[in-house]
């Protein structure tokens, strides 16, 4: 699984001009779920996510986590996150899971990033998705489960 966190003051996801997610201060998790990945992967990287320390402490150091600010999550599945674009100009994305098991890792990694007690919101998986954000930094992490 791969991760692009941002950090955000705002963000949003709307499908087909209705808006059907949003926060506040916090993060917004673009996530990719790859083939065979394992609940260890998600574990992982659910728990990586809220103890990410990204967040102003009290001295304006980056140094707190998203539970010391009091923000949110908002998850969008994104499978362009497993990009092969070694070869050629067309990216392969044959490291995608099929949207079968792409969709339940997702259900999966959300479900145990809840377990930290944050709001989480979601994007719809498979929908044709505009997400908006207003960066807070900007700030923006990459994670991987794979090679940890």
């Amino acid at each position: 699984m791969k991760l692009a966190i941002q950090r955000v003051r705002s963000a949003s996801v709307s499908v087909g001009g209705k808006e059907i997610a949003s926060i506040g201060h916090g993060a917004l998790i673009l996530a990719g779920v790859q083939r065979g990945d394992t609940r260890a992967d998600f574990h992982y990287l659910a728990r990586k996510a809220a103890q990410l320390r990204i967040y102003d402490d009290a001295d304006g150091k980056m140094n707190a986590a998203i539970e010391a600010v009091d923000g949110s999550f908002i998850v969008v599945s994104q499978f362009t996150l497993l990009a092969d674009c070694r070869k050629g100009n067309r990216p392969s994305y044959t490291q995608a899971a099929d949207p079968t098991e792409g969709e339940a890792g997702i259900k999966t990694f959300v479900s145990m990033l809840r377990e930290h007690g944050r709001d989480v919101q979601t994007g719809r998986f498979g929908a044709d998705m505009n997400v908006a954000l207003e960066n807070d930094g900007p700030v923006t992490i990459l994670l991987e489960s794979h090679g940890r």
